[in-house]
This record gives C-alpha cells, structure tokens and sequence, in this order.
C-alpha cells in the first residue's frame, strides 16, 4: 500500500503545471494492449483439473501440487522412463524383452502342446480358466478324438514307421530302372543300399598303394621309431663281471654280507691325514661315490666310462663286481636302504636298478630326459618310490613296483639337480639351475617354501646334517651355505663356509657322522674340512690332479675318508694315530724312558671274520 501511495504522489507532482521542466524526470506514458480483455477463470479451472489427472513424473523431484492417490498409485507409462526403453520400471523386468509373467505350466505339457500343434494344427487354450477349450483347427481335433503327439497308440506308431519307409523306398526308385537297382554293380544299387556317405563312390577306390606312398610309409615308420627311440633313451644290453674270487663263502654268506663284528668304534671323527688306498680301475673320470648304507664295508662307484664298480674296503681293496649297462657316462648313484639294491641314472637317459649281488637289472625308467639326481624314499615301506630330477625342469615320481608315473613336480624354471628329504620323510627340498630351492610335500606337486633371492647362485650339492636341523647347499659362488629344515626354511647368517673354489663344478658337500665337521672338495683337487661350530677351515688336503667332485665319510670308521676325482682315482683317508710308547724300565734308574712320538697305521684283517 506504501508503494501505491507514493505511486500516487509521484502523479499529483507530474499534473502540476507549477513543477520545473529542469528538475522533473521524463515523462513516460502507460501502455495499453489492443487485446480484448478475457475472462480467465474457466482456464484456471480447467489446468487445475489437468494437473490432477496427469499422472505423476518418476523423474520429477519436486511435486508442486498435492496428488490424489489415484495419481501416486498409478502404473508409470509413456516411452520417458530413465531405467528402460518400453516404459517398464527395472524393478518390473524380468526378461530382456520386459516383464512376463509366471505361468502354472509343467515344461512337459508346454512341450506336449507346443509339438502337438506344430504337427496337428490344435492345442490346448493356455488362456481357458476350466474345461476342454482348444485354438486351432478343431476339424482335425475331431478326427483325432483330441490326441496329442505323447499319445499315439502303438499300432499306429508302427503303421506310421512302415509309411514313412514304404515313402522312402518310393523316393529312391522314382527315376530307376528297376534292372539296375536290382543289380549291384550299378551305381542305382550302391545309392539304394549305402551305408554311409561314401558308400555310393564308386569311382575313386583305391585298393592297393603306389610305389610312391608305400616308400613315404617306410620313410615315416622309420624316422617315428628314431624319434620314439632317442625320446626313451638308448637301449644298450646290460652286463656285469664279478671279479673275486667266489660269490660266497663256506658259510654260505654272499660277499655283500656285512661283516659281523663291525661297529662304530667311538663317536668322536677325526680329520684325515694320510693315503691308504688308491682304488684306479675307471678309464675316465669318476663323477659320484657311496659307501655301503650303515656298514661301509664296500664303495660304489659311477664312472665317467659308462660303468659302475663296486670295490671292497675292509678286506682285499679289489673291484668286486663291474655293471655295465649305460651307453654314455654314469651322472648318479643310489642305494637303497639295506644295500641290496643301487640305482643309476646316465647321460643316455636312462635310470636302471641293479641288484647289488648279482648284477642283474630289476628295471628301467626312462622319460626321454636327462637325470641329473635320483632317490629312493627312505621310509622302509615307501622303498618302491623313485624320484628322479630331469633336464627338462621336473621331479619325475615312479612306482617301480608298477612302472608307471605316479606323479610329477614341475615348478622349477630349470633343470634339477638335488632332491633331499626332511621332515622325517614327510617333506624333500629340490634345488635347481633356475637358482632357487623348492620345498615340497611328498606326493603332492605344489611347492610349499620357495626360496629365491636376488644375491643367490646355482645350488648343485645338498647334503643333510646328521641332526636333520640343517642343510649344507654347495653354492657356485665358492661358498657353502646352512638352511634350517624347520618350517620357515630360514638360511642361517652366522654359518657360512668359504675358502675353496668351486664355482662350475658340482663338488659333493658332506658331514662327519658325528656333525662336528663339514667337508667339500672343489675344482684344484683339493679336499676341505671346516669346523662346524667356528666355521674355520680346519685343514685341506691335496686328493687329485683335477677337480676332486665327490667326498664320502666312512660311516663306522670316523677317521676315514674315501674321496674320488676326474683322474679317474679313488682315494681312501685316515687319521694317522699318535701312539707314545714305553720303550724300557730300568729299576736302577728309577725313572721311564719313553721314544719321540711316532706315526702308524693300524694292520689290515678280515673284519667279516672274528680273530682267532
């Protein structure tokens, strides 16, 4: 109202003729529209009615009006919704094409009238609330009495077989003479009686091959046999010579028989110092050494001559017995538990098993791969296993006892060189070119601990320490490393051995029976012994012209040592005992004279004999 009156004001100062033309604002004069006035309260009415039967927006936030419940309950419609292309809400859609609803149908009886109609022409009215209402032809319905095609009588199941074949005859003879259907050396009859698509070509047969292919079959047969020959390794006959001078003696003991009486002498081991023996019978290097499990009475030897020899200890230090059945050099040895039988594994691809007493090969392995390692489970009752460690990245396991695969480790991204079993059996480590170590769990090929760090090198030794709470790996780095053998697999810092030199020869590390010393050869020929608690080298000794590749101490005797070289040598060790002995006693000098210190070895026996 304030407005207005100033508004009015304003014109009672413009009427005034009396007012300053230089003081008063410009005139302005009021517009006025030429449009008939109108009468707008219909059309209020009527967009009022519009807003309240329109139907809701989804995509309206705001709603400006109150609704009526017919409007806020109503379907949404119209092609605009935000959420689907025909207008139904997502919550609705069920189906890509919109929504459908549920039917109280069997898939049998959907099926049933689906081919009924298809076939007939009628089918029964889903729409129909109750009774026997049906859409189609109801003139065929009526001639079939209603039947579907579910329930065909039986007779006129087989009368429709015998039509649809009688048809099928009929087809085929249209267009045939009947003397050359009846004649099967016509083309008329190999259409008529065909068993197969090719059966009516008749032309094109070729019965019998031409020079040509049979000399490309020929060819082909004896490159397969090559191929599967070279894959399986090379077939060389299997021989042995036994050397002594009779298999038993008069007792009837085999000369692999452990002697009686031999047992440990004491439990303290001693660093060799002085040559024994030399064993020389291999033609070229000896690449591996084992003594005689438990006893020591005998060595074996795999040598680099395609041979293996086994040779007495105790007694004469001759060869015993020769097996010969690789065709190039022996890589590995293994025996088993009792002795009685070795296995051997060979550059030719082949892993045989020899009966230690008679030579005889048991059986043969073979994957068409180098082995590096072989192994025998060294539980009692798993001495049928072998496991082997190929060129080609894999752990190979067999069952000797069937010949066959059990099962394969292939984790490893290089070729295999040790396997060595933990955890009372349960567990074996594998270590491999690829610079890493792999710990598994026995028959099962998924690597449980792997360890691989940058600084590591190639690991081809691995020996256990007699607690079973450590191993020694022979890195190529010149260096022998410790590694727990508990469940992390941790590698002990405070235990390192270093001096030798190693590095590209795969020297055999080895423990005292008593785990007090640690022993390697390396690639001067050179035998090494550290101290296991201080880690100090504690003495080397000189054993052959060449790399010294493997070392094995005596298992009863702990002051002996064989070790073997690529001279071709085998070479016995033992500490040479100290003895101070009482040379006079003189009674009128009351007091005892007694030698310098001297050096001996203890005379040579039988030990499979008791002394008289």
């Amino acid at each position: 109202m304030d407005l207005l009156q100033n508004y009015q004001n304003d014109g009672e100062l413009d009427q005034n003729p009396n007012s300053s033309p230089d003081s008063s604002p410009p005139r302005l004069l009021p517009s006025k529209s030429a449009a008939p006035k109108v009468d707008d309260t219909m059309l209020a009415l009527t967009v009022a009615n519009q807003m309240l039967s329109k139907p809701i927006d989804p995509v309206q936030h705001v709603v400006a009006f109150n609704p009526t419940y017919d409007q806020m309950w109503a379907p949404v419609l119209g092609p605009a919704h935000p959420y689907a292309k025909d207008g139904i809400a997502q919550g609705m859609r069920n189906h890509k094409l919109g929504f459908v609803e549920d039917a109280a149908i069997d898939s049998f009886v959907f099926d049933e009238q689906y081919n009924t109609f298809h076939k007939y022409g009628y089918a029964a009215d889903p729409s129909a609330s109750a009774g026997n209402n049906y859409i189609g032809d109801l003139d065929v319905l009526e001639k079939n009495n209603g039947i579907s095609v579910y329930n065909i009588p039986q007779h006129k199941q087989k009368k429709r077989k015998i039509e649809k074949k009688t048809e099928a005859v009929e087809d085929d003879d249209d267009g045939m003479d009947k003397e050359e259907v009846e004649n099967p050396a016509t083309d008329a009859w190999l259409m008529k009686n065909r068993k197969s698509p090719w059966a009516g070509k008749k032309e094109g047969l070729q019965t019998e091959l031409t020079e040509e292919q049979k000399k490309y079959v020929e060819e082909h047969a004896r490159k397969k046999e090559e191929k599967a020959g070279g894959e399986k390794g090379e077939l060389v006959a299997d021989k042995t010579a036994f050397h002594g001078k009779e298999e038993r003696d008069y007792q009837g003991r085999s000369w692999i028989a452990p002697p009686k009486d031999a047992k440990a002498s004491n439990d303290h081991c001693y660093i060799p110092k002085r040559l024994v023996h030399t064993w020389s019978g291999h033609t070229k290097g000896v690449s591996a050494i084992r003594f005689f499990p438990k006893y020591g009475h005998l060595i074996l030897s795999a040598g680099m001559d395609t041979k293996v020899k086994i040779w007495d200890v105790f007694n004469s230090g001759k060869c015993m017995r020769t097996y010969m059945g690789h065709s190039k050099a022996v890589r590995d040895i293994s025996f088993c538990n009792d002795g009685s039988k070795f296995l051997t594994a060979g550059y030719d691809k082949n892993i045989k098993y020899w009966d230690t007493e008679t030579g005889q090969v048991i059986s043969s392995f073979s994957t068409g791969k180098i082995p590096y390692v072989v192994k025998l489970n060294p539980d009692d009752d798993k001495q049928n296993i072998l496991l082997a460690g190929m060129s080609d990245k894999k752990i190979v396991q067999w069952d000797m006892n069937t010949g066959q695969i059990t099962q394969e480790y292939d984790q490893h991204l290089g070729a295999v060189n040790t396997i060595t079993f933990v955890d009372n059996n349960r567990r074996f480590v594998t270590s491999s070119d690829d610079k890493s170590l792999r710990v598994w769990e026995f028959g099962i090929p998924v690597v449980i601990k792997y360890i691989s760090e940058p600084h590591m090198h190639s690991m081809p030794s691995i020996s256990l320490h007699p607690s079973m709470n450590w191993l020694a790996a022979q890195s190529l780095d010149n260096q022998i490393l410790i590694y727990s053998t508990r469940e992390r697999f941790q590698l002990n810092k405070k235990k390192r051995f270093a001096g030798h030199i190693v590095a590209g020869y795969a020297c055999q590390v080895n423990f005292s029976p008593d785990g007090r010393f640690v022993m390697s050869g390396d690639g001067e020929g050179k035998c090494w012994f550290w101290d296991w608690k201080s880690c100090k080298v504690f003495r080397t000794l000189k054993c052959h012209e060449g790399v010294c590749i493997g070392t094995e101490w005596h298992p009863l005797e702990q002051s002996k040592v064989a070790t073997c070289g690529w001279d071709g040598l085998i070479k016995y060790w033992q500490y040479a005992l100290m003895c101070y002995g009482l040379v006079a006693f003189r009674s009128d000098l009351a007091h005892i004279s007694v030698e310098q210190p001297t050096s001996y070895t203890l005379p040579e026996r039988d030990y499979r004999y008791p002394a008289e």
